[in-house]
C-alpha cells in the first residue's frame, strides 16, 4: 500500500485511480498483492522514460527554433537594415521610417565631406542629368582634369532629388544625400519656369538654408558648371554671400549685376540664415518667380542692410558662363552652360567645352602664357533667341535645380 500511495502521488492516472475507488481496502492472497506490486513497479519504470522523451522532443523544438531565427536574421532585408554602416545610414533614400532622422543622415554627409573650416561644396542631380555619359559626367570630369580641382571631389556631396539619381550617385561618387520633396516628381528634364522647375528651385533654396543653419559653409554650384581652376582663391575673404553673374558691369559690389543661382559662396552666420529665410519666403511675395528673378528685387530691399549681410557678384573673368564667356583659359576657374535651351544642346556645348579645356592643357608654358585659344562656345547653345541682359527674366533651360 506504501507503493501505491507513491504512485498514486507521482503520476495520479485514471486507471489507477478507478481501480482503487471500485476495489475494497483487501489484505488478500500473496499472488494478488504480487500482480498489483508488479504493475506498480512497471508504471514507475515509464515515468523516467516518459520524462525522458518529453525533454528529447523539447530540446529538438528549440534547436530548429534558433535555426529558422538565425536563417530570417541573416536574409530578411528589413533586420539586414540594422546591420547597415553608419555610411549607409547616411544615405538610406526616401523612407520615413528609416533608423534616423533627415537632419541626421545630412549632418553624417555632410561631416563627411567637410573641409577642416566645415565648408562643402554641394551639388543637385535628377535622374535626367544622372544617366551615363550625360551631364553629371562630365562634371565630374572637370574636376578630374582642372587645376588643383581633383582634391576638390572629398568635399563635393551630390544631392539627390529622386530615387534613380541617388542610385547612380552611389555608383560613381562617395558623398551622397537623398532629398526628397512630397507630391513631386523630380524624376525628368524640368524647363525654365515651368511648375516644376519653380518647385525644385525653392526647394533648392530652403534646402541651403537648412545646411548653413547646421554650421556648414558652402559653395554651391550646378551640375552643369565645368570647374577648371580651383575658386577659393578668387573668393572674397570679408563676404557672407557671394554669387556668380549671368553678366557683371565691372564691379563686385554693384547690385546691378545680374546675379546667377546656379554658382554662389555662402559662409554660415547669423546674417546668411536670416539672408535665405527672407530669400525663401519671399517666393510668397512673388509667386509665379523663380529664385533667381526674386534675388534680382530683393538685393535692393533695406532688409539686406538691416540684417548686415555683405553681398558680393563675381567677376565673369572668373566664372563665366555662355552668357558672358570667360576670356582668358589662364584665368578662369569655373565656365556655366546657362543661356542654354535643352539637353541635347546643353550636352554639346559642355563637350566642346571640356576639349577647349584638354587642348589649352596640352600647350606648351609659353603658348599657354600668350592666350592664343578661346572658348569654341556658344554654339547649339544659341544666345540669338535669349533675351537680352536687361529683359526682366532672361529665359534659360534647366535640368531640375540648374538653369
Amino acid at each position: 500500500m506504501r507503493c501505491q500511495r507513491r504512485l498514486s502521488f507521482q503520476l495520479p492516472l485514471p486507471t489507477s485511480s478507478s481501480s482503487f475507488s471500485s476495489s475494497t481496502p483487501s489484505f488478500g492472497t500473496s499472488k494478488s498483492n504480487s500482480s498489483s506490486s508488479h504493475r506498480n513497479n512497471t508504471t514507475t519504470m515509464m515515468v523516467p522514460e516518459r520524462a525522458s522523451l518529453i525533454l528529447r522532443r523539447f530540446l529538438l523544438l528549440v534547436a530548429v527554433s534558433l535555426c529558422f531565427l538565425v536563417l530570417f536574421k541573416t536574409f530578411s532585408p528589413n533586420y539586414s537594415l540594422l546591420r547597415f554602416s553608419s555610411a549607409s545610414l547616411s544615405s538610406i533614400p526616401f523612407d520615413d521610417s528609416s533608423l534616423v532622422s533627415d537632419e541626421a543622415r545630412l549632418e553624417k554627409v555632410l561631416k563627411d565631406a567637410a573641409m577642416k573650416d566645415k565648408t562643402v561644396i554641394l551639388t543637385t542631380l535628377n535622374d535626367a542629368w544622372a544617366t551615363p555619359n550625360s551631364v553629371i559626367d562630365l562634371f565630374l570630369e572637370s574636376f578630374r582634369i582642372g587645376d588643383h580641382t581633383r582634391r576638390l571631389l572629398n568635399h563635393l556631396v551630390i544631392v539627390a532629388l529622386d530615387q534613380k539619381a541617388f542610385a547612380r550617385c552611389l555608383v560613381i561618387h562617395t558623398h551622397c544625400f537623398s532629398l526628397v520633396s512630397e507630391g513631386v516628381d523630380f524624376h525628368q528634364e524640368a524647363y525654365f519656369m515651368t511648375p516644376d522647375y519653380l518647385k525644385m528651385m525653392w526647394r533648392r533654396i530652403d534646402f541651403l538654408r537648412s545646411v548653413l543653419e547646421m554650421g556648414y559653409n558652402f559653395v554651391f554650384t550646378d551640375a552643369d558648371i565645368m570647374w577648371f581652376r580651383d575658386p577659393f582663391p578668387r573668393f572674397y575673404l570679408d563676404a557672407d554671400f557671394q554669387i556668380a553673374c549671368d553678366h557683371f558691369v565691372g564691379d563686385s559690389d554693384d547690385v546691378q549685376n545680374r546675379p546667377n543661382g546656379g554658382f554662389n559662396y555662402v559662409k554660415s552666420n547669423n546674417r546668411s540664415i536670416e539672408f535665405y529665410k527672407f530669400w525663401y519666403s519671399s517666393h510668397e511675395t512673388y509667386p509665379g518667380y523663380h529664385d533667381q528673378d526674386v534675388l534680382n528685387i530683393i538685393k535692393f530691399h533695406p532688409f539686406i542692410m538691416e540684417i548686415g549681410l555683405k553681398m558680393k557678384f563675381l567677376d565673369t573673368a572668373y566664372f563665366g558662363g555662355l552668357c558672358e564667356p570667360s576670356k582668358d583659359l589662364n584665368q578662369v576657374c569655373t565656365m556655366h552652360a546657362n543661356c542654354c535651351y535643352g539637353l541635347n544642346s546643353k550636352l554639346n556645348d559642355l563637350r566642346i567645352m571640356l576639349q577647349d579645356w584638354k587642348q589649352f592643357l596640352s600647350l606648351p608654358p609659353n603658348l599657354k602664357r600668350l592666350s592664343i585659344l578661346s572658348w569654341r562656345v556658344p554654339q547649339n547653345c544659341s544666345l540669338d533667341s535669349l533675351q537680352h541682359y536687361d529683359s526682366p527674366a532672361p529665359e534659360k533651360d534647366a535640368q531640375g535645380l540648374q538653369e
